[in-house]
Parts: C-alpha cells; structure tokens; sequence
C-alpha cells in the first residue's frame, strides 16, 4: 500500500505485495478453493467502519480473520475488529504519514514506511517499536516482507529497493534502478526467491531476492506501475497500472499472458486469491472488481465507494473482501454467494 509523489499532489497507491501472505497488501483466502460465483456477485449494500483522517494506503485482515488493519496518510495504522469495527490498538508514525504497510506471515510483526525516509517495524500483537530501517533517501513508497519474515523489501523515491535483515534491521542489498523515476511497488514470490517491483514510468523487474540481481523486465503497460503480486503457485505475476488495466504475465519468461480491461480509471490496488484464480482490482473510478484470473472474465464490479479505492484485500476464510478510501474501510461479506457489505 503507497503513496506516490506525482505533479506535487500526493497519489494514494495501495499495494498488494504477496499473494500468499496473509498481510497488509497480501492478504489470502480459504485452503478450500471457494472463490466468488459470477452467477450470484452483484451491487452491494451500505455499511462503513471509519477513524481514519485522510487516504487509507494499505488493508488487510490479520490471519484468524477475526481483525483488520488499515494505514492512513494521517500518520496511523488501526487495529480493529473485523465484526464491528471497533478500534483496539492505534499505531502511530512520526509526523509525516504512514505510506505503506505490511503484516508478517505469522501476524507477529508489522512493517510501516514513511515519508521521512524510515521503515517501522512493531510487534504488531503487544504494538512496541522493534526496528528502524534508516537507508533511503527519500520517502519509502512500498514494503514487503518475505514468506519467511526474514527479510523486508523497501521500495522508495529515491529510484532504489532495498532488502534487509528481517530481524535486525540491517540492510543486506540496494537494487539502483537505472531510470529517475519512482519505485512505486514491491512484492516476494511465493519461494522468497524472487523480488518483483513497478516504477513510475511503465516498467516491471524481475530481481534475485538472494544477491540482487535484476533478471529480467516486462514491458508492456503505457502508464506507471501502481500494484504488483505473485499467484500463489509463483508462476504468474499480475499487476495494475494507471493505464485503467489489469495484467497477468508468465513469471518465467515475462511474456504477457492477459489483459483485463473493465477500469475507467487508473488501477490504484490489487489483491489475488491464494489459489490464484481470483483478482480483485481497486480503482480511482471508485470501484472494485472481482475477475476470473484464469479466463479474465469480468465477474462483478462492487460498487460503494464515492472516491478512489486506494487498498483492497482479501479475506483469510475468501468470503470476504475489505477496501479502502479516503478515511473509509468497507468490510464485503460473503464474496462467495450474495455480495454485500458488512
């Protein structure tokens, strides 16, 4: 989940890193296989959980389901409960915003950027600070941690990812882009082995997670890179883009498998489903779109935001899908079957 600096107006950019992960920006659904009936998704109805003051820049629901976590421009991550939206912990940055965040695989951990250049890392279960990450030189826009939790991709508007030690908060490797533009986004494969990243100008790399190689890039978008995830058997990446669409690509050889067009605006967030054949795609046309990975079909658009979706996540059991937008978090219960909202 991010933010990105365009034209001097700050563009909420809301990442969904790793499919399998059950974080913020990488949330997962159930082991069952279930996914939404395109035969029974419709238009959904009104309920809202709000607290926060300004662009929600990352959502997800902890791994039992039985909580939510959303990060704001207004410098907070909340903690609340999934059934009644009640706040229980706030976690607060340092003054500037919290751009991105992302919770580990087990739950015990959550990762913050900023715009002060720094990462945060917390005990996300007792809510005290653990690490710094201090490297960038400009406001971190993306953050992820490997399936592992060992290590913690930052991506930042300096034009470079860095990778560091999960546990100690060191800095292991800094991957320099070549171009001056942004990097807008970062996700791990499902292995840990592979790092993927989009930039402000069109451009997805592909780059070793071990030593930082960069291995290959895909072109193929005409506008900025805004989200990028894995499928979860590692074999497809999918990313959006503020050309309005959707793309999947073959992660081993970097061809274009897919586009999904559907957008009248551009694509601000994405989630995918843990047996890959769902994406969920948030966008500045203030809709969510649910889409059969496999075939691209449209499967329902979820309308009930009046601004730009700016993070969306899927629920740990896959009935349910949570969204963001300015100051508001929508909870849609039972994707599978009759779609409404909470």
């Amino acid at each position: 989940m991010l933010f990105r600096l365009k034209n001097a107006t700050i563009k909420v950019i809301a990442m969904l890193i790793v499919a399998i992960i059950p974080g913020c920006g990488s949330p997962r659904v159930a082991k069952d296989g279930g996914g939404p009936s395109r035969h029974s998704m419709g238009d959904a109805g009104t309920q809202t959980f709000r607290g926060h003051r300004d662009w929600l820049s990352s959502v997800c629901f902890t791994p039992d389901g039985k909580h939510i976590l959303s990060s704001s421009a207004d410098d907070t991550i909340i903690l609340r409960d999934a059934a009644t939206g009640r706040t229980i912990r706030t976690f607060r940055g340092d003054g500037d915003g919290i751009t991105c965040a992302a919770l580990s695989r087990d739950g015990q951990r959550l990762a913050a950027g900023t715009w002060n250049r720094l990462g945060r890392v917390w005990d996300a279960q007792a809510g005290k600070p653990l690490l710094t990450l201090r490297g960038h030189g400009e406001n971190i826009t993306s953050i992820a941690f490997s399936p592992d939790g060992d290590r913690i991709a930052t991506g930042s508007g300096d034009d470079t990812l860095k990778l560091w030690d999960g546990k100690t908060g060191d800095e292991r490797h800094t991957l320099q882009y070549s171009n001056e533009y942004d990097i807008t986004c970062v996700a791990f494969s499902p292995d840990g082995k592979y790092l993927i990243s989009g930039d402000g100008e069109s451009t997805i790399k592909v780059w070793s997670a071990r030593n930082g190689e960069e291995l290959m890039s895909l072109l193929g978008h005409e506008a900025s890179i805004t989200c990028v995830a894995f499928s979860a058997d590692g074999r497809r990446i999918i990313s959006g883009s503020q050309d309005d669409t959707v793309r999947l690509w073959n992660a081993e050889t970097g061809s274009e498998l897919m586009t999904l067009h559907g957008h009248t605006d551009d694509v601000t967030c994405l989630a995918v489903s843990l047996d890959g054949q769902w994406i969920a795609s948030g966008s500045e046309d203030d809709t969510i779109k649910v889409w059969d990975a496999v075939t691209g079909e449209d499967l329902a658009t979820l309308r009930g935001h009046t601004e730009n979706v700016t993070a969306v996540a899927f629920g740990p059991q896959g009935a349910h899908i949570v969204s963001g937008s300015k100051g508001v978090l929508k909870v849609w219960v039972n994707v599978v079957g009759a779609t409404k909202e909470r």
